[in-house]
This record gives structure tokens, C-alpha cells and sequence, in this order.
């Protein structure tokens, strides 16, 4: 799998990211599967997080645990991996970025991963109480303690993240919005350009539209027009790039100028390595464009 700079550090790590959204239900012998199927073909970067599982029967936590169980087996695995993990949403408070919290979450966080350090933390959404010098504070005092290699954020908007980055005494090495070829606010609301502006990296949660643009069943998606042309879009592109709805669908991601790393959450051994093959698939300007003006559902000024 190609390989793109994680942020400004000289790590580098895989263009496709592997999510543990749903992986809690997993039993401890596929999840051993999934991560390991992900890390051989490619997906450096392993994204989880402390809520992961809440509302399932593992509970809340039950990801990283089942992620940690995985890792103790053998240790080798957590040396192949940059571990991401998030904190911050506490149900029903919604969201809890204390200093005390957050410092409390990453340590139950490493406690639940069994390892004693996360090479990136993020918080998980913006809280509206705790001012941000606070929540600064707590994210300089993980990196210095060495229990965190590198910060980042899931969620904010870009002037949310100035705020944050304003008080922080190291560089939010992450940002994590939704973006999809169904999802194309970053592109106008000035999330990607402040990620090219700092060099972070884009992790890009849900790219295929909750599975939307693997099915093309639109769901309880709103604009059935826009959906309709954006999946006919895809639909020609897989055709004349002989792929899958999917492998289209993680390439505009990728094609965007900013350094962005879409990460699949998919439970299925065999669309993990299908997706794997989306960093070989070269779209042209034409084809990105495309699919911007099925979203806009207007040509380009």
C-alpha cells in the first residue's frame, strides 16, 4: 500500500486507516483476523476509541478492551501499528474534556489497550464548557508524561481547532472530520485547507457514507437526487477504472490535495483487502470533479 507522512513527524504510516467502530462485537479470534489482515495489507494506522461499544453488549470501553486482548497476544503486533485512540464523549453528559477526565481517560484507555503508550489521542468532539487553555493543558501534560506521542482532534471546526492549538504547547498532529464523496463540507468549510496550511493529517471517518457508497442504497440519506447522481458517478468511475464502488469511493478521498487517510471500519476479511487496492487506483481531475458536481449538483464556477 502506498504510504503518506503522519502530520509534520517522519513517521510514516499507511493511506488507509483501519477503524474499530463496530469491532467490539468481535470475537477475540476475528478481531486477531481483522487487525492482522489490515496491518499485512497495509493499514498502518489502527483508529479506536473509549466509546467505542457503549450501547453494545461489550459496553463502554469494549473496543479498546477486544483491541487490547488482540495486542497481548502478541506483542510484535503493537510495534507494526500507530495506535489511535479518542476520549471525551461520556454519555449523557454528551462530552467531558476536563483536565481530570481527559487525564483519567487516557489512563483507563491504556489500562483497556494494555499497552503504555498511544502513539496519537484525540478529543473525540468539542466540549462547550471546558475552555480551551484547560483542555490544552491536558493534552501537553500526556505528551510530556510520555504516555502520548502526538494530539489531535475528531470534529471541530477549524476555528475551534485555532482556539485549542492557540493554548498548546505542542502541534495537534490530527484532524478528524466526517468526508466522504457523500460528505464535502471539509472542502468548503476550510477544514482541509487548515490541515494543508499546518501539515496535519486528515483522518477521514465514515468515506463510504456509513456503506451507503459500497450498497448504493441511500437509506435515510435526505437528498435522494444528490445520492442518485453521486452513485451513478461512482458507478461509471468503477466502470472505467474496472473497481469496486468502494475502491472509487476511498480514491476521491485520496485525490484531495490535502493529506488525507480514510479509514474503513469494515468487519469483512475480504473488503478490507478489497479497499487495500483503492491506493493503487489513480482518478483523474476530471473524474475527482465529477463527483464534486454530482455533490453540488452544478458544474464548476
Amino acid at each position: 500500500m502506498k504510504q503518506t507522512t503522519f502530520g509534520t513527524t517522519d513517521i510514516k504510516i499507511g493511506q488507509i486507516a483501519y477503524g474499530c467502530w463496530r469491532f467490539a462485537g468481535s470475537s477475540l479470534e476475528e478481531a486477531d483476523d481483522k487487525i492482522r489482515t489490515a496491518l499485512d495489507y497495509g493499514m498502518t494506522l489502527i483508529d479506536t476509541a473509549d466509546i467505542y461499544g457503549f450501547g453494545e453488549a461489550s459496553g463502554f470501553g469494549g473496543a479498546e478492551e477486544r483491541l487490547g486482548e488482540v495486542l497481548s497476544m502478541d506483542k510484535a503486533l503493537r510495534d507494526k501499528m500507530v495506535l489511535a485512540t479518542k476520549g471525551g464523549i461520556i454519555p449523557p453528559r454528551p462530552y467531558n474534556s476536563s483536565y481530570d477526565y481527559l487525564m483519567e481517560a487516557l489512563n483507563n484507555s491504556l489500562s483497556r489497550l494494555r499497552t503504555d503508550y498511544i502513539d496519537l489521542y484525540q478529543i473525540h468532539r468539542p466540549d462547550l464548557i471546558v475552555p480551551f487553555a484547560e483542555q490544552a493543558r491536558a493534552l501537553t501534560d500526556m505528551v510530556q508524561s510520555g504516555k502520548v506521542r502526538h494530539v489531535g482532534v475528531s470534529n471541530f471546526t477549524v476555528a475551534q481547532t485555532r482556539a485549542l492549538q492557540a493554548h498548546l504547547d505542542v502541534p495537534l498532529m490530527s484532524l478528524q472530520p466526517e468526508f466522504s464523496a457523500l460528505e464535502q463540507s471539509p472542502m468548503t468549510d476550510g477544514i482541509l485547507d487548515y490541515a494543508s496550511e499546518t501539515r496535519a493529517v486528515v483522518l477521514a471517518w465514515s468515506p463510504l457514507a456509513s456503506g451507503r457508497l459500497a450498497t448504493g442504497e441511500a437509506g435515510d440519506y435526505a437528498d435522494k437526487s444528490r445520492f442518485k447522481r453521486i452513485m451513478e458517478t461512482i458507478d461509471r468511475l468503477a466502470a472505467d477504472h474496472d473497481a469496486s464502488r468502494s475502491q472509487i469511493a476511498l480514491a476521491f478521498t485520496m485525490k484531495h490535495q490535502a493529506n488525507i487517510v480514510p479509514i474503513i471500519g469494515t468487519q469483512n476479511i475480504n473488503r478490507i483487502v478489497e479497499s487495500a487496492a483503492a491506493t493503487d487506483i489513480n482518478l483523474s481531475a476530471r473524474d475527482f470533479y465529477d463527483l464534486v458536481e454530482a455533490y453540488r449538483g452544478v458544474g464548476m464556477p
